[in-house]
């Protein structure tokens, strides 16, 4: 490749994300509106999509992401922003439908990067079984990419990222770590297994995994991004309960530890520490695990709340489908479960 076709950005992907708190403090303040009985979720419960009812058996999903990339090869840029976009639909337990372009170019650069970086989004689109319908571009002094997204689901199957229950199990369906190595490939410092794990993982679809729940008892859902899995999960934990997560049991590429360990962090992964660290207990866990729970993650896995009487099955057909993860080489053994738990003293998460 070419010095005039790197689009590395030292804030790419997820990592780029306004803060969670820096959210909330404006989205509160924001207009209500008359309330709409037809709009079930908006931006005020944190889910990861808009959906708007049409009848008794139709709802739109409506989302929107884009971001500077966090890779040097344009068409991989276009898939992992386009991935991650899609994604939302996916969560809410939707297909997609039509995805529009947002694109921000520098006038000065090379066109062909731009069409490769649309490529890379439309194939993704086309994957999806949705249609590129168009799209809207600026000329920015930095490159930019991400699509709007319009999907269906039926209003009675929504999964929102709040309705998990007592006594439900925790499948996650990515590893983490994204954020850690992207960081320690910025300065070269990534061995090429390790980015080929993190590629792989940004430009495959959450769709079989969504596809796979929707034949379970999925109470809640959502996927991991740039607020990191104890960011997301927070916003699924409800007064009534809270989540117990085993660090044994964490799926994550096993390289991340020992860039914990050269500090190769992100400052995205201090912002959700500072978010919700008030909300988080950890026992026993050491500086590596609490840093790949807060970790950014762009184009995450599923973060599923399941009916525990579910999960065997559910694993076995994420298992078929090549969707189940494990651990780590160095654990070969652990499947990324967790679980919810009624609220004790605290109310609060734990990862013990």
């Amino acid at each position: 490749m070419s010095e005039k076709e790197i689009i590395f950005c030292k804030s790419g992907g997820c990592t780029a994300k306004l803060g969670a708190g820096v959210l909330e403090h404006i989205l509160e303040r924001l207009p209500k509106g008359q309330k709409d009985e037809n709009l079930l979720v908006g931006y005020d419960s944190s889910d990861d999509a808009a959906v708007y009812k049409l009848n008794d058996y139709q709802a739109f999903v409506q989302t929107l992401d884009f971001f500077p990339p966090m890779v040097e090869d344009p068409y991989l840029f276009g898939q992992i922003a386009a991935t991650n976009a899609l994604s939302d639909i996916y969560a809410m337990g939707g297909d997609v439908k039509t995805a529009l372009n947002i694109v921000c170019f520098p006038e000065s650069m090379d066109l062909n990067i731009l069409g490769k970086i649309l490529q890379g989004g439309a194939e993704k689109v086309q994957e999806a079984g949705g249609s590129l319908a168009g799209g809207h571009s600026i000329a920015d002094s930095d490159v930019k990419y991400g699509l709007s997204v319009t999907g269906i689901v039926n209003p009675k199957k929504i999964w929102k990222n709040n309705g998990a229950k007592s006594g439900d199990k925790l499948i996650l369906t990515k590893r983490l770590g994204v954020g850690i190595i992207c960081a320690a490939n910025r300065v070269k410092q990534a061995p090429e297994g390790a980015m080929e794990q993190v590629i792989a993982s940004m430009t495959t679809l959450n769709r079989t995994a969504s596809e796979i729940g929707r034949n379970f008892c999925i109470h809640a859902c959502t996927d991991v991004t740039g607020f990191g899995f104890l960011g997301h999960l927070c916003e699924m934990v409800t007064d009534q309960a809270t989540a117990r997560i085993y660090k044994e049991k964490v799926p994550y590429i096993p390289e991340c530890e020992d860039y914990v360990e050269e500090f190769y962090l992100t400052a995205a992964a201090q912002r959700n520490r500072n978010h919700v660290q008030d909300k988080v207990e950890f026992r026993n866990c050491s500086f590596a695990t609490e840093e790949i729970l807060y970790d950014p993650q762009t184009s995450g896995g599923l973060l599923a709340s399941v009916d525990k009487e579910d999960v065997p099955a559910i694993m076995e057909e994420l298992e078929k489908s090549g969707t189940s993860l494990r651990r780590s080489r160095r654990d070969p053994a652990e499947t990324g479960e967790g679980g919810y738990h009624p609220v004790d003293e605290h109310g609060r998460p734990r990862a013990a």
